[in-house]
């Protein structure tokens, strides 16, 4: 049985922080922030998109509404690995979340179209439905990143999230071939998220004002996505 939660309801505010603006701030949640039950672990994704990548562009055009659909492992699976189906959604600034667990082999064959779902529940109905609308839902991309988790102690809906290594890649789309591909940040660079169901607290605002560390628009799958493009770019221009 799956010990990770499944519905998510919150904000969620992102910040790239440097290897300075990182070590300072670790001094900062020190006395408040501690480590939660899967602190640390390197987290593969599988994005779902259509050929022409009609999700992924219609979310770097910042609409008031956008969805994701991935296939989510928290280490490099084997065949019966737990993973999760998930649909992202954003609306309005608060992020949902909703997703179902499986072994890994059984959710690529569901979200590939080719196998039923091994279980029935609302939200299996509501991948089935984002499927049905796409029509052509297929791996577009794999995207993997090394993860620290933490909850603040005295407010445990507070969770702040480091993801360093951030890297990505288009071909071998399945997870068992590994956590590898090309680096998405700068070196020194990493990608903090705090994940709130309100607002940021006081005392968690006012160190980031003090730090000089401010909010970001980022997506690791839409930057990703201009990358790969750029590279095509760059290949058409130096075959032609």
């Amino acid at each position: 049985m799956s010990t990770y939660q499944d519905v998510f309801r919150r904000y969620e505010k992102k910040y790239l922080l440097t290897q300075a603006q990182y070590d300072a701030l670790g001094e900062v949640l020190a006395d408040r922030m501690v480590r939660d039950r899967f602190a640390e672990s390197t987290i593969g994704n599988i994005y779902f998109d259509t050929p022409d990548f009609k999700l992924v562009r219609r979310s770097l055009d910042k609409p008031a509404y956008k969805e994701k659909l991935r296939l989510r492992c928290y280490k490099t699976p084997g065949e019966d690995t737990e993973a999760f189906a998930e649909i992202k959604k954003k609306f309005a600034g608060v992020v949902y979340k909703r997703r179902a667990a499986m072994a890994y082999d059984e959710a690529v064959g569901y979200l590939c179209g080719s196998e039923l779902p091994p279980t029935d529940s609302q939200i299996i109905r509501e991948i089935d439905w984002i499927k049905q609308f796409y029509g052509e839902l297929q791996p577009a991309m794999c995207i993997f990143y090394d993860r620290l988790a933490l909850f603040d102690q005295y407010q445990p809906d507070l969770r702040v999230t480091f993801d360093a290594n951030i890297r990505w890649r288009q071909d071998r789309l399945d997870l068992k071939a590994g956590a590898w591909g090309e680096q998405l940040l700068e070196p020194g660079t990493c990608l903090m998220e705090i994940k709130i169901p309100g607002t940021t607290p006081l005392w968690l605002a006012r160190a980031l004002s003090e730090l000089r560390i401010f909010p970001v628009s980022f997506s690791k799958y839409g930057l990703a996505y201009q990358r790969s493009l750029a590279q095509k770019q760059k290949e058409e221009i130096t075959c032609a």
